[in-house]
């Protein structure tokens, strides 16, 4: 029996998801990967992009597969990023006038390219079933999509929480309502479940980087009050539930001088936080013909749609693709029970209804645009804050109907 199964028939279940802040040192280096894809996609739709990024003290070194006919200055890039996230001081360790850049970037290799450089007879509008067909995936793998009712977002509360949490933490920094918080920190969200739903928060941590002249007292008490008891849903807390601030006691040296960050090192905070499987690859500096990205994104689209639907409570999806091949080695779902039909017929209906294949994704979803910088940082999924197209439920109605539900 997996976990989720034993999670939703326990009478009493504790999990737990983390999120970081944009400030993290993994987290910087995903949003100067997807800058990198956001500036060359934007200008040269069918660019291939493996952008990865790694930080230390005082240093960027971008590096990686890129593939196009336009031209960025990366380095004026990776600085904008950095200030925009908030090392802007060399004070803090690290900051975006100051420190290194360097750039090892090559041209993807030709082997791979064999199997998705088909896309480039549609570079606009609509392509015919034979041209979708023609444009294999860019690697091969398999994604996980997962969707579930316990919030707003169809999503699992812990990760939803976490990520409101570092949210809000970076809000109350960059609006100077705490102006003494910096850019690094994270946050970790325990929820008590009771049958599978949830039911208390139970612990809550938060880590955040801050100047050398504040007290301990002070963060911990402003962090209660201007960030968890802003974002914690009413009635979710009780006098039992425990909160942990800095508990380390002082959290002065972070970002890059305190930690070095590498590229894709945070899929589980990218994804579901835990309460689901995952496929191995990360998101971000990967151009949409790299399923890693497209077909994760696509199969939360299609779980979010079942959910949306009333079709399940919770449902978690697996799809694989071999390199250069259009069409998915396999497609399977678990509902957990929560299922209104078969499972069977479920899985009918998203093979009638959602076509699995790159190009088709890709198309569906207007993924070759300039909208990735945004997802990295506070999560792919559930967002209503960005552009993101993945979140839309516009077959929730078709499903319904066609199950008779």
């Amino acid at each position: 029996m997996s976990m989720t199964s034993t999670f939703m028939t326990s009478p009493q279940f504790f999990f737990t998801s983390e999120s970081v802040t944009e400030g993290h040192p993994d987290k910087i280096c995903d949003q100067i990967s997807d800058a990198v894809l956001d500036a060359i996609i934007g200008d040269d739709p069918d660019a291939r992009v493996a952008c990865e990024c790694a930080v230390t003290t005082g240093l960027v070194l971008v590096m990686g597969e890129i593939t196009t006919s336009t031209y960025v200055d990366l380095n004026a890039l990776v600085r904008d990023v950095v200030w925009d996230i908030g090392y802007t001081r060399a004070k803090f360790g690290f900051d975006g006038e100051t420190c290194g850049v360097l750039v090892s970037i090559k041209e993807q290799s030709a082997d791979i390219a064999l199997g998705v450089d088909k896309a480039l007879e549609a570079k606009t509008g609509e392509m015919s079933d034979e041209q979708i067909d023609s444009i294999g995936a860019g690697d091969q793998g398999m994604m996980v999509g997962f969707a579930c009712n316990e919030t707003p977002e169809l999503m699992p509360m812990p990760i939803m929480l976490a990520h409101k949490l570092c949210r809000r933490m970076a809000q109350v920094r960059k609006e100077q309502i705490l102006p003494y918080l910096r850019p690094d920190g994270k946050s970790q969200v325990t929820v008590e479940y009771e049958f599978g739903k949830p039911k208390r928060v139970d612990t809550i941590v938060l880590s955040t980087q801050h100047s050398p002249d504040v007290t301990q007292d002070k963060i911990r008490d402003d962090l209660i009050h201007r960030v968890i008891k802003y974002v914690v849903p009413n009635g979710m807390m009780d006098e039992k539930t425990r909160i942990y601030v800095n508990p380390t006691g002082r959290f002065v040296v972070g970002g890059p001088k305190g930690d070095a960050g590498v590229t894709g090192r945070k899929i589980i905070v990218d994804t579901y936080g835990g309460m689901a499987s995952h496929g191995g690859g990360c998101f971000s500096g990967k151009d949409p013909t790299k399923v890693d990205r497209s077909g994760a994104y696509y199969a939360r689209y299609v779980a979010k749609n079942v959910v949306a639907s009333g079709l399940a409570d919770r449902i978690e999806l697996q799809v694989s693709y071999a390199i250069g091949v259009a069409r998915p080695m396999s497609l399977a779902i678990e509902t957990f029970g929560t299922g209104r039909v078969p499972d069977e017929t479920i899985l009918e209906l998203i093979k009638k209804h959602f076509d699995f294949r790159p190009a088709a994704m890709i198309q569906e979803l207007g993924l070759r645009r300039a909208i990735y910088r945004a997802t990295a940082a506070y999560g792919h999924f559930g967002r209503d804050d960005i552009e993101a197209p993945w979140e839309q439920t516009n077959k929730a109605e078709l499903l319904r109907k066609e199950a008779g539900i």
